[in-house]
């Protein structure tokens, strides 16, 4: 029998940072089986990672990471702990580069099997072999043998901390304390959250309905954020269903009662998209009638070509329902700090809603020490530069529920918002907007031929509704071109024409072309956001109420490319 042989002496412990520091992590199904919790690094999330889990402040390092070439010259080895119930488990951990010439597929895709048992492994940079077209970090990702149960809790836990080269060194990581919910100063935190309650009668009439035993829906409309986006598990973590959760403690009823759930994130989508799904993912296409909608697009409408408009329109389509909901619009934040409330709460003063507001509750206090006021770290708030944690996601929803419940002790107010005599802040061109794809059959929109655009795209955003873990196609019904040279035509009536389509980072997607009565109106390029995902763009809007003539053609040179027309939104 031989013994143990005699351990090697340690290496020496290279300086570094983490980029994940006990983050709870699960896998959302996929179709072979198994379940991904995907991590992104692109478009600057890295770095806040770097700056926020890290403490990461040295610019020139910092700027080294957002290219491959100098994230080799930075990085020597990453350290991978994960930790599950069942330690016998093993994860696969996989890093990868994003390629020059294919985003998805020429980069570098760095591979570990990762035991669950806590401790730390470590995968060494110079022992990989490396893609010559390599341009970016892309993406890490945590595989599972099977994906999240519906109803359980995360997966796991993981830590992941990059060790430097000689030369590069990192600061010493920061002690956090745990964040205690019950204590004084998170209560007082959690007040200034509270924007204004406005006229409180149609939120309060809601809740009382909901206490007398009646049904009422409650809806969540918004971004990734929205969707559940660093929550673990995205369906019951999210601070959609911890808000609903909290409502009917409120009511004093259960889960599956009277109090009824919508969930309708779309991650990386604005108010211009939510304006046109707003029927088909909230209200279900007439068979659902919410009485409370929760507003979220405040760090989703950057890139709102109408600088709210489309958000106000989106608001007004909601409160002028027949059955008078309750409209709450809630202002999330990057870890930034930044986010568009003061462009988007004058929807909510004039229309005397209620608002909440992440941004004021948490900010402030995030550069306060520990002991003098700071109740919550960023890293402790944030999963990543834009989306938050667990704990993140229930400061949202405690935020929420702390509007509701001052409702709740507040006398009613009258309800005086008649829509027709206030006059829209920003602008209501598209409060009547309506979406129209393949599965529409209405008189105001005649296509005389699909041209090339004759294939239905599978290949779709796809999101988690409701409590499902299981995910949704966004806009299933809808014009795929593969190759040729024949446009879609069609004839239409309407006053304002808004095109969504399918962006994507597949080398084989080409950009087309749109025209209104021969005039080139718009060159969509779904290249331009990189992945999957809806894009909307305004064709025209505001013009005299007449039959126009579209047409969508490939662009010259791109006759053998893909392109998906998902549907239009359309003001008649």
């Amino acid at each position: 029998m031989v013994g143990p042989k005699a351990p090697k002496d340690p290496e020496k412990k290279r300086s570094g940072f983490y980029i994940m520091r006990d983050k709870q992590i699960s896998g959302s199904p996929q179709p072979d089986g198994s379940g991904v919790q995907f991590i992104y690094l692109n478009d600057g999330r890295l770095l806040s990672s770097a700056r926020i889990v890290g403490n990461i402040t040295d610019e020139e390092m910092l700027g080294m990471l957002t290219t491959t070439e100098g994230f080799r010259r930075v990085v020597h080895s990453i350290g991978v702990s994960v930790e599950m119930d069942a330690h016998d488990k093993t994860v696969e951990f996989v890093f990868q580069m994003y390629g020059k010439s294919d985003m998805y597929g020429s980069g570098t895709t760095l591979r570990m099997a990762v035991p669950a048992d806590g401790m730390e492994y470590m995968l060494n940079l110079s022992a990989c072999d490396w893609s010559a077209d390599d341009d970016i970090p892309g993406q890490l990702r945590f595989v599972f043998d099977e994906p999240q149960k519906d109803g359980a809790a995360a997966q796991a836990s993981a830590t992941v901390k990059f060790y430097l080269n000689d030369g590069f060194t990192a600061p010493e990581p920061e002690e956090e304390t745990r964040v205690d919910f019950s204590c004084a100063e998170y209560k007082q935190m959690l007040s200034k959250s509270l924007v204004q309650t406005g006229n409180n009668a149609r939120l309060k009439a809601a809740i009382e309905r909901a206490k007398r035993g009646e049904d009422i829906t409650i809806a969540f409309i918004g971004g990734s954020i929205t969707q559940g986006a660093g929550a673990v598990p995205i369906n019951t973590k999210c601070y959609a269903y911890q808000t609903f959760e909290g409502l009917c403690r409120l009511a004093g009823k259960g889960v599956d009662e009277n109090i009824h759930y919508i969930k309708a994130g779309v991650g990386g989508t604005p108010s211009e998209l939510g304006m046109i799904r707003y029927e088909r993912d909230v209200c279900r296409d007439g068979t659902v009638t919410p009485d409370i909608v929760v507003v979220e697009f405040a760090v989703n409408d950057e890139g709102d070509e109408t600088k709210g408009v489309c958000y106000d329109s989106l608001v007004r389509k909601i409160l002028l329902a027949e059955n008078r909901p309750a409209v709450i619009l809630l202002f999330a934040v990057f870890a930034n700090d930044e986010n568009l409330q003061e462009r988007l709460c004058v929807v909510g003063e004039r229309y005397q809603l209620p608002m909440v507001s992440t941004r004021d509750c948490v900010v402030e206090q995030f550069y306060k020490k520990a002991g003098e006021g700071r109740v919550v770290t960023k890293n402790q708030f944030f999963y990543d530069c834009y989306h938050p944690t667990n704990i993140g996601h229930k400061i949202m929803a405690d935020g929420l529920l702390h509007l509701m419940e001052e409702v709740d002790s507040s006398l009613a107010d009258v309800d005086t918002l008649e829509m027709a005599a206030v006059p829209a802040p920003i602008g209501d061109w598209f409060a009547s907007v309506w979406l129209y794809d393949r599965s529409s059959n209405v008189d105001s929109v005649r296509v005389i031929s699909v041209g090339d655009f004759s294939e239905t795209d599978e290949e779709l955003q796809s999101v988690e509704m409701d409590r499902n873990l299981t995910q949704t196609k966004e806009f299933p019904y809808n014009w795929k071109h593969e190759k040729g040279t024949e446009p879609f035509i069609m004839e239409i009536c309407c006053t304002s024409l808004v095109l969504v389509y399918k962006d994507s980072g597949a080398p084989n997607a080409g950009c087309a072309q749109v025209f209104v009565d021969g005039e080139a109106v718009l060159l969509a390029d779904p290249k331009q956001n990189g992945w999957t995902h809806c894009n909307p763009l305004i064709c025209f809007q505001g013009r005299a109420r007449r039959t126009w003539h579209v047409e969508i053609r490939m662009q010259p040179g791109d006759e053998d490319k893909e392109f998906t027309i998902l549907g239009f939104g359309i003001v008649s």
